[in-house]
């Protein structure tokens, strides 16, 4: 093995943990040391591989700057984190998670069982892609080049978590024959949902038989979801549910009336509470006075 061999070797050793790479194919394209030291000191690479010597300000590995540190995903979609190091030459590129300190990708690389993480490399960027975002992914990540000593730069990822909300009541009624028309606001919405979906009673509602569904975007971070239900009937009383893709759902209840008043409906309701409250309230004076009258006396 050759000493550029065995550097790469070494490189790959992190925090305890070594990982084993075949190097046969490394050893073919690697110059020899005389073949190094023949070259000047500013001249070009050799076989693909960078030579002694760099041109420009920098002697080695350094980071571009101008990449953001600072990286904001809503929820369910995917993260991209940049890290662009100028002047590589044979040094390795890792990501780490610094709440855990756990190694994510070394080059090409994966070092974790979860398939949403995975590292981009184009040119001098390697950047580490997160699939459907979660909260839990919030947090600093650290882009590591195995110079001696490590060099690292650090990005922070910020998770947004829209709020869904139906606008009203959390149950609603309605005269039979009547249109109904049901809102569905999502803030926090950096992107807008692929697709919001409405469910009656679990079921998805689909845009027939009376039913009507629309998308609008009224802001940069709002997004309202409707269903009209036109000529309501006793059948479409029940739940109803706004689920926007990969965000939380929200529900109300609908209550189609024939006749019935809502204010008799929730009074017939309280009633009959406070009944069950009366008559809970006698047995318990009935017991009192029973254990004052009927508890035997001592004997005297």
């Amino acid at each position: 093995m050759t000493v550029l061999s065995k550097k790469i070797a070494s490189d790959y050793f992190f925090g305890g943990t070594t990982f084993v790479l075949n190097l046969a194919s490394f050893n073919d394209n690697i110059p020899s040391e005389s073949q190094q030291a023949s070259k000047s000191i500013l001249g070009p690479t050799v076989n693909g591989w960078e030579g002694r010597g760099y041109t420009g300000l920098y002697t080695g590995p350094y980071f571009d700057t101008s990449t953001p540190n600072n990286i904001t995903a809503q929820l369910g979609t995917h993260a991209f984190l940049p890290c662009k190091v100028k002047q590589l030459g044979n040094k390795s590129v890792s990501w780490i998670r610094k709440r855990d300190s756990h190694i994510l990708t070394v080059d090409r690389y994966t070092f974790i069982a979860d398939e949403r993480f995975q590292v981009l490399h184009n040119g001098d960027t390697w950047t580490l892609q997160i699939k459907f975002v979660q909260s839990r992914d919030a947090g600093v990540y650290e882009c590591q080049v195995t110079t001696e000593p490590k060099m690292s730069q650090f990005v922070q990822l910020d998770v947004v978590v829209p709020q869904t909300k139906i606008i009203g009541e959390s149950e609603l009624f309605v005269k039979s024959g009547s249109t109904v028309q049901l809102k569905c606001i999502i803030t926090q919405s950096l992107e807008q949902p692929p697709y919001i979906f409405w469910y009656h009673d679990g079921g998805r509602v689909v845009s027939l038989n009376g039913k009507h569904q629309s998308v609008e975007r009224v802001n940069s971070d709002t997004t309202i979801g409707i269903l009209v239900i036109k000529s309501a009937e006793k059948k479409d009383s029940g739940n109803y549910t706004c689920a926007p893709s990969n965000l939380d759902a929200a529900s109300v209840l609908l209550h189609v009336l024939n006749g019935e008043h809502p204010a008799a409906m929730q009074q017939g309701s309280s009633a009959s509470i406070s009944y069950s409250m009366y008559s809970w309230q006698n047995a318990l004076v009935f017991l009192l006075l029973s254990n004052m009258f009927w508890w035997p006396r001592p004997r005297t």
